[in-house]
């Protein structure tokens, strides 16, 4: 019984050891596995040369695209009739002025964000026109 006893314990910290590589093995296979739930990055839905404003935040809800084609430069630019941008991207090669007014009044809140891929998933306020600069 005695020798039964010693070999047991010469191979408890063994299996002790074992039980938790184990563990920790069977967990981060589990959360390898797992699929992601996240939406894709804003670069996959505006394309080079555009700058697109979503209704909601974190780019979700609609979208609305605007570039050189349909915008011209330092005009104001409303967005559509009742479309308000809570998150917004710049893949312009231009400064883009965002605007609280659709008539781009300096009376409301106004910022300039510079071109070639900038990213806001939260605006500071509801953005209802933009400027072009050229």
């Amino acid at each position: 019984m005695s020798t039964h006893l010693r070999s047991l314990r010469s191979r408890l910290p063994k299996v002790i050891a074992l039980t938790a590589l184990s563990l920790l093995c069977s967990s981060g296979m589990a959360y390898a596995t797992t699929t992601p739930t996240q939406t894709p990055p804003p670069e996959f839905n505006c394309t080079q040369g555009e700058f697109c404003g979503w209704s909601g935040e974190f780019y979700g809800g609609g979208i609305q695209r605007l570039d050189l084609r349909t915008a011209n430069p330092d005009e104001c630019i409303p967005l559509a009739e009742g479309f308000e941008a809570m998150s917004f991207a710049n893949r312009t090669d231009r400064y883009v002025t965002i605007y609280q007014g659709a008539d781009c009044s300096t009376e409301g809140d106004f910022s300039t964000y510079p071109g070639n891929g900038t990213f806001v998933p939260q605006g500071p306020y509801v953005v209802r026109a933009i400027q072009l600069w050229d």
